[in-house]
């Protein structure tokens, strides 16, 4: 039987016990948790839903994208079939599985959700989400739904029933649904299952992407009970490799835990976040697509896995690094983009699917990102800087991968000095960004470094001039004597939170009259208790329509600069006051909304990447 993507679910989701009124029908984007197998990840709602989940790559086309369309989108439901249930959740300790509590009339029952990771040695991974359904106390039925929506929710699929399953096929991808539990064909295309479960007992779904041939499968309980103790010894055992012990231990751990979640196997590429078009603020039209692996999060990568220790991920970074500094002069972005699809690949084209609503009815909903052609400055310093520390902490830079990474230095050297869009992706028109001008003098002081620890051939006395005459024109043209700040670009008095990261590249001292100031500029403008605006909308037109929230990565960056400045107490108040705006797993999104919600793709490896940072190098302050 064949069901069209585009067909309504509102019944279906009613069905499928998914109690939300009709003004609810998207839960927050915080009341999610994080599955995933390091080649793409689930979101498993509170409510016990799966509502988004991209197969078998991170920017793959998604199978269940409720998310983004609550009736049409696609869904995997499993929840209570009563009234009067409510739900908790929790990461197994120091593991990636998570665990959905629900409390009901007739008892407590959990469902237990993980993807196993890949295998050393296995041929083909089979991108495998498990979900066990567990009766804790008592007897309760559930209510389990998939209904997927192949490619977008426009691709047609057919569905059979096997003795073991049900199977999912559409022109492009086939997921086989193992099941020891009875199901039926609802819809033309989707399947139901209801069962009951005593104390003790369990019910468990497998959903695999299925190959030419391939059939649902009768899984053991022993079966499922091998893959989920796999599971835990390899999360643990990764863990194990950290050496952070300080006062945020595990904060700081499922931040780590999370980058790891968020990192591609095959190329040790990590995402910026795993969704696309959740909105910086809801009805808004600023929302992007950030499955890709941006050069400026590597950077930051790199520093926080090479402080805790994760040396063999930093270089697994480190080599899809290098694989981008191919020199190509056909472009007006430079030889490097600021990003690229996991596998390295550089066409990222931007598209937008009017058939989807968006989050709460925020469109459009885009595929794809335009601006990966844009021309960023800075990603040459951040990339710069990252190779200095994985050579210095972790694997060396090889002689290869130094010629490369000459000519593209060259190449910044030259066009240093011009007008680009920026760290915050401006659709404006190109402006003298300070923080442009700042990360292309960390990408050459860094390479004089590099250079002397190494002995490697390189042009020191020109490389110097250029770096002391970048500096020269940021103290000059980039400092507002009138604000008594550095400002967003040269003839403005905008302030911006990127400036925040001047004495964390130690571009200037963090005592530095001029950047106390500057510091203090930033807390009083852009501050609102610890959440920081990137920079005020009204002053600074970015060429985008609407308003926006604060981003808790430069929250991060505050709290960061107040440490290195020696504010230790309104640092630590300020980071412990941002530790509340995580959400019941220790997930952050992108932004912090007025009333405290979390808005914004989710959860965001930037956010997680600057928490890192700021718990390691407040703890070491606090002594």
């Amino acid at each position: 039987m064949a069901l069209d993507g585009r067909a309504d679910q509102s019944e279906r989701v009613v069905a499928a016990g998914v109690r939300r009124a009709p003004r609810a029908r998207y839960l927050p984007i915080a009341e999610h948790g994080l599955i995933g197998d390091l080649h793409t990840v689930a979101l498993v709602g509170t409510d016990g839903t799966i509502d988004w989940y991209c197969c078998p790559h991170f920017d793959s086309p998604s199978v269940f994208a409720g998310l983004l369309d609550a009736d049409h989108g696609g869904m995997f439901g499993i929840s209570p079939d009563c009234e009067g249930w409510s739900s908790k959740q929790l990461y197994l300790p120091d593991t990636a599985i998570l665990i959905t509590r629900f409390l009901m009339p007739g008892g407590v029952g959990e469902v237990q959700d993980f993807m196993p990771p890949p295998r050393t040695g296995e041929a083909v991974h089979r991108h495998r989400m498990i979900r066990r359904v567990l009766a804790v106390r008592g007897q309760m039925r559930f209510a389990v739904d998939v209904a997927p929506r192949f490619d977008y929710a426009r691709a047609r699929h057919d569905v059979e029933l096997t003795p073991y399953g049900a199977l999912f096929r559409s022109p492009e991808l086939a997921l086989s649904l193992s099941t020891r539990s009875p199901l039926e064909i609802v819809d033309g295309g989707d399947v139901r299952a209801r069962i009951t479960v005593r104390a003790g007992e369990t019910a468990t779904f497998v959903l695999d992407r299925a190959g030419t041939g391939e059939m649902p499968v009768p899984y053991s309980e022993a079966d499922i009970a091998a893959e989920f103790d796999a599971t835990v010894a390899f999360w643990r055992r990764w863990l194990r490799h950290s050496r952070y012990s300080g006062r945020w231990r595990e904060t700081v751990h499922r931040s780590a835990l999370t980058l790891k979640l968020l990192t591609y196997a095959p190329t040790g590429a990590i995402v910026a976040a795993p969704t696309t078009s959740l909105p910086e603020a809801v009805g808004g039209a600023r929302n992007w697509d950030y499955r890709y692996t941006w050069l400026r999060d590597s950077a930051f990568s790199l520093y926080a896995l090479l402080r805790l220790g994760f040396t063999e991920e930093a270089t697994a970074f480190m080599q899809w690094l290098e694989g981008r500094f191919r020199y190509t002069t056909d472009r007006d972005s430079g030889p490097l983009q600021i990003m690229y699809g996991i596998d390295g690949r550089e066409d990222l084209p931007e598209e937008e699917l009017p058939h989807l609503e968006g989050y709460m009815g925020s469109g459009p909903v885009r595929i794809g990102n335009r601006a990966a052609t844009q021309l960023q400055l800075d990603i040459y310093g951040e990339l710069m800087d990252s190779l200095y520390l994985c050579n210095k902490y972790g694997r060396p830079l090889y002689h290869d991968g130094w010629t490369q990474l000459t000519h593209n230095l060259e190449w910044l050297m030259t066009h240093w000095d011009q007008p680009d869009e920026g760290i915050w992706e401006m659709r404006a028109g190109r402006r003298d960004y300070t923080f442009s001008r700042l990360m292309s003098w960390v990408a050459i002081e860094r390479a004089i470094r590099v250079a002397r620890q190494r002995g490697l051939p390189a042009d020191l006395p020109r490389w110097m001039a250029v770096r002391d005459s970048i500096y020269d024109q940021i103290m000059e043209r980039g400092w507002n004597p009138s604000r008594q700040a550095f400002v967003q670009h040269y003839g403005t008095d905008v302030l911006d939170a990127s400036l925040l990261l001047m004495p964390l590249c130690k571009f200037i001292a963090p005592t530095d009259p001029r950047w106390i100031s500057t510091l203090d500029a930033i807390t009083a403008e852009l501050v609102s208790d610890s959440l920081v605006y990137r920079y005020n909308v009204g002053d600074s037109p970015d060429g985008l329509s609407g308003g926006e929230a604060t981003f808790s990565m430069c929250s991060f960056w505050w709290v960061e600069a107040l440490a290195r400045a020696g504010r230790l107490d309104e640092a630590r108040l300020a980071f412990e006051k941002m530790l509340t705006y995580a959400n019941h797993v220790g997930l952050y999104s992108e932004e912090i909304g007025p009333t405290g919600e979390q808005l914004g793709n989710f959860p965001q490896a930037f956010t997680h990447l600057a928490l890192i940072s700021a718990a390691y190098n407040l703890d070491r302050q606090l002594g």
